[in-house]
């Protein structure tokens, strides 16, 4: 998962900007079954503050999702999944949130205002609504916003944090107060408002009891504590406790199965907005999309939200209007890609050439997504999506060439076919894996891929696996990871995947292009001047060979007595879950 934290006018604000074409929209084409793009904004939402409704509180819903929920904080580059964020959506607040159209919002329920107050030196304050709380009583306060600063710094060895994209220009932050928190950046930050967004923001008052340090404001970088603080942030939240682990959304989380992946949410007692939505909030986890659908339709769950959807499973959906279920399918900033390994077989700039050549991108589009998205086609930009200025094709030339061209590019490179119709190259066989979660429609991504790839003497094995996602991919344990990066509408933290080093370039990759590109792009406060250099980091790293991206990824929901639902692109269903009523 991309966890990109920035704001700018080059980010994607509005669902005409969006980057796909025509997967919503209420028409006939995608079969929805209302006008669904009408539930994309908050029932309060004014301009560009987001409060929850005043609506009833409801019975108890259950929701269902593709994968399993894991940690409670999701901003370790160990447990950093999509699946982790559709829950804590609900469970823990930050300064801002988006919508359904990718609009980024201030959280007008926690907070007063986020806004810069100084120019030069770049200073930004954030100000905390009074009354703010975690769930267990405890103040949501400056010293929250301090220990996620420490915590993303990137100037504490321990944290292993996602990412440190922005924090990392953070040179002297300060509690003003209980409830202002200011930073001075090194530099000016365009993006300063992605920061601190939901699921960053750990509570301090946790921290300080679990570690023995009585204000967590007072340790700096350099400090004796700054070790334990990190041990504890670090591994500390794993799992659930609930005494370790409040909420500071609208919810909290109540109980969760490990082994089922089964979250239980209820209440905040301390939330300070509005009070409705339902009663309690079940999430299940049904990895076959398929038999997601099944349970919508036998009334085991209320809602289901897949980001994995197939041609089956979609139609399986649109032809429950008539027991009334709303059917819905949007864009989403979410890419599925193929992400070569440099540190085995992968590190021959051949063998990477080669593979390309063999992936039929236009056949996996056409057998697996158009069903779901008509008018779907290969996604070929890792910076941008298909819609957005800046987007340009680098990938429809270097993939799908066919047998014949992986073959020659081989041979050029040195490799020989042996005895087996395999090719080899000082003594390796080019026999590889592609592992990926318990996913059918990945499964059958693979599938396309080795019919295509044993014409041209490449031999590959599907490695699927339930674990990958939340164990193997951050540790680089695979030859190809087949997964999708879902983005907020920022392009800040992109960095931390493909520089030199990055948190999440866990496949080894450098270059100093690539390097350069993206090191220029930060260094600039002017939109169009940095959009110029995301696109020389687009171009340079389509030459490296390193990252196939597939198609940009539709999300498919459907629901049943509930007024309105929608599938944010980053956060899922339940970023609006407060303000669900029964559907009239």
């Amino acid at each position: 998962m991309r966890r990109s934290k920035a704001i700018s006018a080059m980010s994607l604000v509005a669902a005409s900007a969006l980057v796909l074409t025509a997967c919503g929209g209420g028409g006939n084409s995608d079969g929805q079954s209302a006008d669904v793009e009408s539930m994309a904004e908050g029932k309060a939402q004014k301009g560009d503050v987001f409060t929850l409704a005043d609506v009833e509180e409801m019975d108890p819903v259950t929701v269902a999702i593709d994968d399993k929920f894991t940690a409670y904080n999701n901003d370790t580059a160990d447990a950093n999944s999509s699946y982790n964020n559709y829950v804590l959506t609900a469970v823990l607040g930050g300064p801002t949130l988006l919508d359904g159209n990718n609009k980024p919002l201030i959280n007008g329920d926690l907070m007063e205002s986020v806004e810069v107050t100084s120019e030069d030196p770049y200073t930004v304050e954030w100000k905390i609504k009074d009354g703010a709380k975690w769930s267990d009583g405890e103040a949501w306060d400056c010293e929250d916003f301090y220990l996620a600063w420490l915590a993303h710094s990137g100037k504490v060895d321990g944290f292993n944090a996602a990412s440190t994209t922005g924090y990392e220009l953070i040179q002297q932050p300060k509690c003003e107060d209980e409830k202002t928190f200011t930073a001075e950046f090194s530099k000016p930050y365009i993006d300063y408002k992605g920061l601190f967004s939901a699921g960053a923001i750990m509570p301090a008052h946790v921290v300080e009891k679990e570690t023995g340090v009585k204000d967590i404001t007072a340790v700096t970088p350099d400090s004796p504590d700054a070790e334990k603080v990190a041990e504890f942030w670090a591994g500390g939240f794993k799992g659930f406790d609930e005494e370790l682990m409040p909420g500071s959304g609208p919810y909290k989380i109540k109980s969760f199965d490990r082994n089922s992946g089964q979250v239980v949410l209820d209440k905040n007692p301390e939330w300070i907005g509005a009070k409705g939505g339902p009663r309690e909030v079940t999430v299940r986890t049904i990895p076959d999309t398929q038999a997601m659908a099944t349970a919508l339709e036998n009334g085991e769950v209320d809602v289901a939200a897949s980001t994995q959807p197939d041609t089956t499973s979609a139609d399986k959906m649109k032809s429950l209007e008539s027991q009334g279920v709303v059917y819905g399918s949007a864009p989403q900033l979410t890419y599925e890609h193929l992400d070569l390994n440099f540190k085995r077989i992968f590190s021959d700039e051949a063998a990477r050439k080669a593979f390309f050549a063999v992936v039929d991108r236009q056949d996996i589009v056409d057998k697996l997504v158009k069903g779901v998205q008509p008018d779907a086609e290969p996604h070929n930009s890792i910076a941008f999506f298909q819609g957005e200025e800046g987007y340009e094709d680098h990938y429809g030339d270097k993939s799908g060439q066919g047998a014949e061209e992986a073959e020659k590019i081989l041979q050029e490179g040195g490799w020989k076919k042996g005895s087996d119709g395999i090719y080899a190259k000082n003594g390796q066989r080019f026999s590889i894996e592609i592992s990926h979660n318990d996913n059918e429609r990945r499964k059958q991504t693979v599938e396309l891929i080795q019919s295509a790839a044993s014409k041209a003497g490449i031999e590959v094995k599907d490695d699927q696996d339930p674990n990958f996602l939340a164990g193997r991919v951050d540790k680089g344990d695979y030859d190809v990871a087949l997964f999708g990066w879902s983005s907020e509408p920022y392009k800040s933290t992109q960095k931390d995947i493909y520089i030199t080093g990055g948190g999440q370039n866990w496949q080894g990759l450098s270059d100093p292009e690539v390097d350069k590109a993206y090191e220029a792009a930060g260094n600039t406060p002017d939109e169009d001047e940095a959009r110029k250099h995301y696109q020389e980091a687009d171009e340079a790293l389509s030459q490296t060979y390193a990252t196939l991206p597939i198609f940009a990824t539709p999300s498919m929901w459907g629901f049943r007595n509930i007024d309105r639902v929608y599938m944010q692109s980053y956060n899922g269903a339940l970023w609006n879950v407060g303000e669900w009523e029964p559907a009239e």
